[in-house]
Parts: C-alpha cells; sequence; structure tokens
C-alpha cells in the first residue's frame, strides 16, 4: 500500500484516471474489445476493478484464487466472477506441466507424483520431482485445467486473459512498452518528478490504429531475433533472412510515421550487425542497404571491406569523408580512408597536437577509489578546488539554459505525464524542429541573463527529470563556480555543438575541472589511467577545444607497482643503514 495514503484503492485510481485519459484521448484508436472495455470496465463492483488491477500488476498469466489475497477486495472468488462474465478472465484454463509447475509448491508437486504412482527419493528435490513428473509423460500431457490436476483441492486457477489488450492500451497510453502502470506509484511517492507539458490531439504516440499494429509487429520481429540467438541451436542465417522479411513486409506501414519508421530502422541496423557478427555479408549488406539508421551508412563500408570489393568501398568511404552526416562518421571514414589508401591521413575532427599532455605520479595506487577521484584529490587545493563532472556539469548547464526549448509541447514530443525527456529527442529533424526556441535561449548568453535562469530552475526544476541535468552530480557550490569562471563564449561554444548531435555529444566529455574562482578561469582534464586509451569521442571533443582556445588537458597517471615499492623499501633501508655511525 502506498505509505500515507488514505486510499486503499490507490491503485484502482491511478489505473482508472489512465484508462479516462485513454477514452478522452485515444478513443478512435481503440478497436472494439478496448472500445467495450473502457465503457463496461467502471461499471463492475469495485472489488472486481481492484482484483483486476492487482492481477494487472502481477507476474501472470495464471494465479491461484489463494494467493490472491487483500484486505480491501475482500473474497477474491467473489471478485472475480463479474470479470469472468465478462470474458476478462478466465475460471477455468488449460494448464499445461510447465504453466502448473510455476503455480504449486514442492509438496503439491510430489503428491501429484504419488498419485501417479511415481517413486520418488526420500529427500528428492523440486527440480528432481518435475524431472520424474517429466519422465512420466514421455510425450507431453494434454493440458487440463487445475481440478483435473488436484481433483481434491479447494482452490481455483485464474488466467489473467486481458493482457494482450491491457498491453495495447499501455502502448497507447505510455508510446512504449518499457514503462509499466508502477509510474503512477513512483510519481506519487515522489522518486521520480517529471515536468508538466501542455498536451493537445497532436501529442500523441500514434495517429492510426495502424500505427498501434505496426509497434507491435516490430516488437515481436526483434523479439524474435533476439529469442532466436539465445537457443543453442541458433540458425543465424535463419533467423536474420526471416527478420529482414517480416522487416521488408512491415516498412510500407512505417513509412507514414517518421518516429515508427526510426524503429523499423534501428532493428534493421540490428539485423545487420547480428549478420556480420554471425560471418554472413552478403546479409549484413542486405540489412544496412535500405536503412536509414545513422551508422548504417559507414558499416556499408565495412561489410563491402568484408566482400572484397576493395573498389567500392573506398568509393563509398570518399563520399562520406566529403558530405559527413556528422562528426562520428567523419571521423571513421578517414580512418577507413587512411586504410583503404593506405595513407596516414588523419581525421579533422581527431584530437592532434594543442592540447597539453601531462603526466601525474600518484603517492600510492588509487585502491577502492575510482583513478579519476583519486587525482581529483590530489591536485585539489583550496585555492584551486578540482571536481569530477564527466559528463555531468555542461550537459547540465545546457539542461538548465535551455529547458523552454528541450520540454517545448511539440507534436510527437511528449504523449504523457511520466516523459524524461522529449521522444524525438533521437531524431534527426530535433534541433531544427526547435530551432528559434533555442536560439532564443542562446541569446541570453550575450548578456548576464544567462546566469538568472540557470541559478533560478536549478532551484525551480530540481529533480525533475531531465535527459541533461544529472541533479545528484550538481551542488550550490559547483554551480556557482561553473557560472563564475566559465565565459559565456565558452558555455556557448559547448552548447552549440551540443545542439548539433545532442544524444551523441552528451558524452565524452573530460572528467575533472579545475577551477581557479579568484582569476575566473578554469581548466578541463581528462584522466587516464594505464592501459587506458582515449576513446574517440573524447578525442572529438577535445579537439573542439583546442580549435576554440579552450584549456584542456589530457593527465597520464600512474603510481608505485609492487615492484617499484620493494626497490623503494630497500633504497630506504640501504639509506639508513650508510646513516648509522660506524661502530
Amino acid at each position: 500500500m502506498l505509505p500515507d495514503s488514505p486510499d486503499p484503492f490507490y491503485y484502482l485510481a491511478n489505473f482508472e484516471r489512465a484508462l479516462a485519459w485513454l477514452d478522452a484521448r485515444c478513443a478512435d484508436l481503440f478497436d472494439d474489445a478496448e472500445r467495450r472495455f473502457a465503457d463496461e470496465f467502471v461499471q463492475v463492483p469495485q472489488a472486481s476493478r481492484a482484483l483486476f488491477v492487482r492481477m494487472l500488476m502481477r507476474k501472470g498469466p495464471y494465479f491461484r484464487a489463494s494467493r490472491l489475497a487483500y484486505d480491501e477486495i475482500g473474497c477474491p472468488r467473489a471478485a472475480a466472477a463479474p470479470l469472468v462474465a465478462a470474458g476478462w478472465l478466465d475460471d477455468a484454463p488449460a494448464l499445461d506441466l510447465g504453466a502448473l509447475a510455476a503455480l504449486v509448491t514442492k509438496a503439491e508437486l510430489q503428491a501429484l507424483a504419488e498419485r501417479l504412482g511415481i517413486a520418488l527419493e526420500a529427500r528428492a528435490t523440486r527440480a528432481a520431482t518435475l524431472e520424474a513428473l517429466d519422465a512420466h509423460y514421455a510425450a507431453a500431457p494434454e493440458p487440463r485445467d487445475w481440478r483435473a490436476w488436484f481433483p481434491a483441492s479447494s482452490d481455483t486457477v485464474l488466467l489473467f486473459a486481458s493482457a494482450p489488450l491491457c498491453e495495447r492500451l499501455r502502448l497507447m497510453f505510455f508510446g512504449n512498452l518499457h514503462q509499466d502502470w508502477s509510474e503512477f506509484v513512483l510519481a506519487d511517492l515522489g522518486v521520480f518528478r517529471y515536468e508538466s507539458v501542455p498536451f493537445d490531439h497532436a501529442s500523441r504516440a500514434f495517429q492510426r490504429r495502424e500505427d498501434i499494429d505496426a509497434y507491435l509487429a516490430l516488437r515481436d520481429c526483434r523479439d524474435g531475433l533476439e529469442s532466436a540467438a539465445d537457443t543453442q541451436d541458433f540458425d543465424a542465417a535463419g533467423a536474420i533472412t526471416a527478420t529482414l522479411a517480416a522487416l521488408d513486409a512491415l516498412a510500407p506501414r512505417t513509412q507514414a510515421n517518421a518516429w515508427l519508421r526510426a524503429r523499423h530502422d534501428k532493428l534493421r541496423h540490428a539485423a545487420g550487425l547480428a549478420a556480420e557478427r554471425a560471418g554472413e555479408p552478403e546479409l549484413a549488406w542486405r540489412a544496412y542497404l535500405d536503412c536509414a539508421h545513422p551508422e548504417s551508412r559507414y558499416r556499408r563500408v565495412r561489410v563491402l571491406e568484408q566482400l572484397n570489393r576493395r573498389e567500392e568501398a573506398l568509393a563509398l568511404a570518399q563520399t562520406i569523408a566529403d558530405a559527413p552526416a556528422n562528426e562520428e562518421e567523419a571521423q571513421r571514414a578517414a580512418r577507413t580512408l587512411g586504410r583503404l589508401a593506405r595513407t596516414r591521413a588523419k581525421s579533422k575532427t581527431s584530437a592532434g597536437p594543442g592540447f597539453a599532455q601531462l603526466e601525474l605520479a600518484l603517492p600510492a595506487a588509487p585502491g577502492p577509489l575510482r583513478v579519476e577521484e583519486a587525482t581529483r584529490i590530489e591536485l585539489a587545493t583550496p585555492q584551486a578546488p578540482v571536481f569530477y563532472v564527466e559528463n555531468t556539469l555542461i550537459n547540465a548547464l545546457f539542461g538548465l539554459l535551455c529547458w523552454p526549448a528541450l520540454f517545448a509541447p511539440m507534436p510527437g514530443a511528449f504523449f504523457h505525464p511520466f516523459q524524461r525527456g522529449p521522444a524525438d529527442l533521437h531524431a534527426a529533424d530535433f534541433v531544427a524542429r526547435r530551432a528559434s526556441q533555442f536560439e532564443t535561449c542562446l541569446a541570453e548568453l550575450e548578456t548576464l541573463a544567462y546566469r538568472e535562469s540557470i541559478v533560478r530552475r536549478y532551484a525551480e526544476k530540481s529533480g525533475i527529470q531531465s535527459p541533461f541535468v544529472a541533479w545528484p552530480a550538481l551542488s550550490d557550490e559547483l554551480l556557482t563556480l561553473a557560472l563564475d569562471c566559465f565565459p559565456a563564449a565558452h558555455l556557448r561554444l559547448w552548447f552549440e555543438r551540443l545542439l548539433r548531435e545532442p544524444v551523441a555529444n552528451r558524452s565524452g566529455l573530460p572528467d575533472l575541472v579545475r577551477f581557479w574562482p579568484h582569476e575566473r578561469r578554469y581548466e578541463l582534464i581528462e584522466v587516464k589511467g594505464p592501459g587506458d586509451r582515449l576513446q574517440d569521442n573524447q578525442r572529438r571533443w577535445l579537439a573542439y577545444c583546442v580549435q576554440h582556445g579552450m584549456p584542456v588537458s589530457v593527465l597520464e597517471v600512474r603510481w608505485p607497482n609492487l615492484h617499484d615499492e620493494a626497490e623503494e623499501a630497500e633504497e630506504a633501508v640501504e639509506n639508513a643503514a650508510q646513516a648509522l655511525p660506524a661502530p
């Protein structure tokens, strides 16, 4: 029960709130079964509705009535009767041995084995009992209802037959299947807080019933590929071929919805990667060829190499290098051209000379601390505090300043009240659709208005979910130092790069920031321990900072190993011996 809630039916109230929301906003998307459910559910007794929601929020689909004991509901069989009459529950489902085993105790399984005349060892485990029952039924037994399995039992098994219907309702409400009805409870508890965004009719995940069916078909296609990969006798070529055939058939149904098309391309790209891992370059080529996923064009170059079509690979790599879709693609294409043409071509965005490359010797191994934290402690002084801010501080300043743009009520961006950020954040036109809003926010950097906006939103929006603000990483001290020491011109440059690719460029930022508050200056520091190398996204950020004259450095950190420490100890003993007075 929700702590301090005066209503024991809080979960039912939440579900009915969601149902009313759907009825008001998505009634035109309902099929006949969903329309009937929305009309008739509110008419059944409260205890029955509560039992329905309890079962919906538990793992099923089979439940023993004796285990559905809730004080506010009372007798579960009485509460179930109207739901059975409506067809939303089945009170006599056919159970195979696997479904039965999930519902019964070890003692009940052993009683079943005894009734069937199966001999068991005195201390037979549950697994051994199930194995004996499987052996007894050389061929799988016909599914039968609970009473046929346990004639003397007074219990009843209920099947939650409405699971597919409720899944579609959940999909319509959230626009995805990774969120569930517990979002209401988490929001009521204050575990998560969300920005309030106005909704209109266009603010829906789906505009047509066909979109819902296409989404579910894509889900089934993805699940089929993943489950096939988990089987022992995985036929990679067969599974990938089947996936691509299904995607080809689905393509016309996803063309009209950019959001669904992006999901379609993402799955097609995943099939291509699976084909590459399986050593099936022809299938990978087929997957990538008609795929708009941002990484698929470069993967075609790699597949052409695998197919020994070197000249085509070289031509495509050159095409990408001449007009890259983003910095990552440019970096990869330049690297590939260097390899294919056997030259030492370098990416324009690679972190070359310009940033300081320093070394730091820690007095001892970091122990349980991360190397970044150990380095922070070593570098920090009262006059120059150091903070570990990897991918948090600059993103947070951007998220706070550009909050109105990020949470602008655009069609296709916000579907329901429990969104961490806009649903189209990954879309290619995400920034273009909000160009005027972002420019208005960034224009504040020309005056001191940006400081007031960031500080105000830090106070007003504290704890509200955002794709750019990690609240636990912020503090009053850090925010004040950042606003005092980061020049507005540098903030604008960082924010402009984030706007080029809001998702990709959120990562790769340096680990530490060191401030000199009296001098109003700073330094960004990327920490690398022994054996750690710069990643491509880190190189791109370093190169960008160097290009614009920002203070940035890479710090190679090392510490004494056991061999070094032993040598130092021997040297100390020898020095001490030499310092002793002569006998």
